[in-house]
């Protein structure tokens, strides 16, 4: 049966790349962007089953708009990949506040915003997938990428309360985990105001730099269409070899301390 998808952050990157594999598959998508010129190629090559729409997620009735949209275009929504989004580099003391509140507009409301918009569709429906881009630096952080981590982290909060409020109208809800890729998000631009006290810091992370650690944007794809397939798919799924072993270190991290402050936690209750 076909799906209908609706995409953002879809001009390139894993959007780019999952939206031409959606196209092949026979599926319907609704593809938006910043820039829809970047969709040129796909249009011309799928005709009616892509609908390029332009989108800044920041603006919550620009998203409510588009949902509807695309629910009057294709008549139905089957799945909501919320993947627009960027990485502001620096340390935490070096964001100003203009650059801290625009990661959390695009990353995390951007993300609330749709998915608000098209819960009613899918509960209507009584059937729906929902899937959220995060990233491993959204259960695990790295140095000069604070408000990225942070803002992943909000997804997490977010993505694990809807599944389990949403579950009960046939609506599915991934998080969508993956390592370092090599994609533009990390080279975009987006840097806060140099102190250089923390110079070293960030030397010695390009020194440590290990590009067998990024993974090929393209090989997430039989990924991606496996989840979105899935009669039954789970809450959380790395992309990546790194993700996972990353993971279990630092949660026996996270074990090790809480373990080890036990008696103090079980004190304080009273």
């Amino acid at each position: 049966m076909s799906k209908t998808i609706l995409l953002s952050g879809a001009s390139k990157g894993f959007g780019k790349a999952w939206t031409e594999a959606f196209l092949e598959k026979g599926y319907q998508v609704a593809a938006t962007a910043r820039n829809i010129d970047t969709l040129n190629d796909l249009k011309a090559k799928y005709g009616d089953a892509i609908l390029p729409l332009k989108l800044d997620v920041n603006n919550r009735e620009e998203s409510i708009a588009i949902v509807e949209k695309v629910k009057q275009h294709f008549g139905k929504i089957d799945v909501l990949i919320n993947n627009a989004g960027y990485a502001l580099n620096g340390a935490v003391e070096e964001a100003s506040e203009k650059e801290a509140r625009a990661q959390f507009e695009t990353n995390f409301f951007g993300t609330l915003w749709l998915t608000q918009a098209v819960l009613p569709i899918m509960r209507s429906q009584k059937s729906g997938h929902i899937i959220q881009v995060s990233s491993i630096l959204g259960i695990a952080t790295l140095p000069n990428l604070g408000l990225y981590n942070a803002s992943k982290f909000a997804v997490e909060g977010l993505t694990e309360t809807l599944a389990q409020e949403v579950k009960q109208f046939g609506i599915n809800v991934t998080l969508v985990e993956p390592n370092g890729y090599f994609t533009d998000i990390w080279g975009n631009g987006f840097n806060s105001e140099i102190i250089d006290d923390y110079e070293g810091m960030r030397k010695a992370i390009a020194e440590g730099h290990d590009p067998d650690t990024f993974g090929k944007t393209e090989f997430t794809v039989p990924a991606i269409l496996k989840l979105v397939d899935a009669e039954n798919p789970p809450l959380r799924l790395f992309l990546g070899k790194v993700a996972l072993p990353l993971a279990k270190h630092v949660y026996a991290q996270k074990l090790a301390t809480w373990e080890e402050w036990a008696d103090v936690s079980v004190a304080a209750h009273g």
